[in-house]
């Protein structure tokens, strides 16, 4: 059964969440694409304007991105070593197909005044449906509001199975660090 972890077809194109909520980040505002995997946020943000640190433990996916303006590619195991990113440092965080709750705490500060969360991952009941099965990599239900919301303003909040690329129970999140209310994307037919 192909999962997102092991794909018959390798997902290449942004996800329709980061797509539909990327212009809330600031233009030409840093961002930052944690667990970036192959890429495709790294260079949908990129060619928007955006300088990019793509990190992840294994990037030989990206080697083509290599020298790249705009682009700095981290090589970081983030789930042993210290959370690398200073207060303040991007406008943007975009975090897909990745859990790794000790970073919860560290997002908001990571984020400058008016910088945008933009996650989504996998979520209790995946385990029916693929991987990942094991419960320290799915969220419970409400989770990320849980844990992102009391200090960041939640924008968008969604929760359930969705079918496309493949099935899976995923939530997602979309966070801004500001108090004043922002203006949302229009939804497309």
């Amino acid at each position: 059964m192909p999962s997102f972890d092991c794909p018959t077809v390798p997902v290449t194109e942004p996800s329709a969440w980061i797509l539909r909520f990327a212009g809330l980040i600031p233009a030409g505002g840093p961002v930052l694409d944690v667990a970036c995997g192959d890429g495709r946020h790294t260079r949908f943000f990129a060619h928007r304007g955006h300088p990019v640190t793509a990190a992840d433990i294994d990037t030989r996916t990206i080697r083509d991105l290599v020298g790249q303006p705009g682009i700095e590619i981290l090589q970081v195991d983030l789930e042993t070593a210290r959370w690398p990113f200073e207060p303040g440092s991007f406008a943007g965080i975009i975090i897909t197909n990745y859990l790794h709750r000790a970073h919860f705490a560290a997002l908001p500060g990571t984020l400058r005044a008016g910088g945008v969360l933009l996650m989504e991952t996998f979520a209790a009941g995946n385990e029916r449906l693929g991987r990942p099965r094991n419960p320290d990599f799915l969220l419970a239900p409400g989770e990320l509001l849980a844990a992102l919301g009391a200090s960041l303003q939640v924008v968008a909040y969604e929760h359930g199975i969705e079918e496309s690329p493949r099935p899976a129970v995923r939530q997602r999140i979309v966070a801004v660090r500001q108090a004043e209310p922002v203006v949302l994307p229009a939804l497309s037919a």
